[in-house]
């Protein structure tokens, strides 16, 4: 059976990050597709300090990003770029653990200065681990999602409206990658 992968990027269970993570989840899972949601606080915090590549943890997560149709990346913005947890997991995997995979990005900022962090942070970083196609992604400040309703956190019509395309885009891409695949 075919899945897409969500990681979160978080270092908190209850951030902005994690709720939209949750919310795509079950985007994904009305349209009848099965999620596996992988967050950066599933890892002890040794195997990604220490770069611990061939830990049963890290064999794992590269095994379920291998099999995966898709994968949905949402991270908070630090410093003008994604989380250090998540790039921290992101380099301890295969250089080539997202090839042929569709890759939509999702970023959470507490202001409109960081707005290109995706083009000029996470693509690039995608890019590098081999991502077939990355969509445009959204960027959406954190004053847009609330956290109180995490049926429907976001509270822009126009953030909601990308976050909507974008998705339909990434859920349309996986599905036709599949039926490639299925027959060949």
């Amino acid at each position: 059976m075919s899945y897409i992968v969500a990681i979160s990027g978080s270092p908190s269970s209850e951030s902005r990050s994690s709720i939209l993570t949750n919310y795509l989840k079950r985007e994904a899972e009305q349209n009848g597709i099965q999620i596996k949601e992988i967050s950066v606080l599933d890892f002890e915090p040794d195997v990604l300090i220490r770069g611990i590549y061939d830990h049963p943890s890290i064999l794992q997560v590269t095994q379920e990003l291998k099999g995966a149709s898709g994968v949905i990346i949402v991270s908070p913005v630090y410093k003008a770029a994604y989380s250090g947890a998540l790039k921290t997991l992101l380099d301890l995997l295969p250089q080539d653990v997202l090839k042929d995979k569709p890759v939509f990005p999702l970023m959470v900022g507490g202001s409109g200065a960081h707005l290109l962090a995706i083009d000029y942070s996470l693509k690039p970083l995608l890019a590098a681990l081999s991502a077939q196609t990355i969509l445009k992604g959204v960027y959406v400040l954190d004053k847009f999602v609330d956290k109180s309703d995490p049926r429907n956190p976001i509270k822009d019509e126009e953030v909601q409206s990308k976050v909507t395309v974008q998705f339909k885009q990434f859920i349309e891409i996986v599905s036709n990658l599949r039926s490639s695949a299925e027959l060949k």
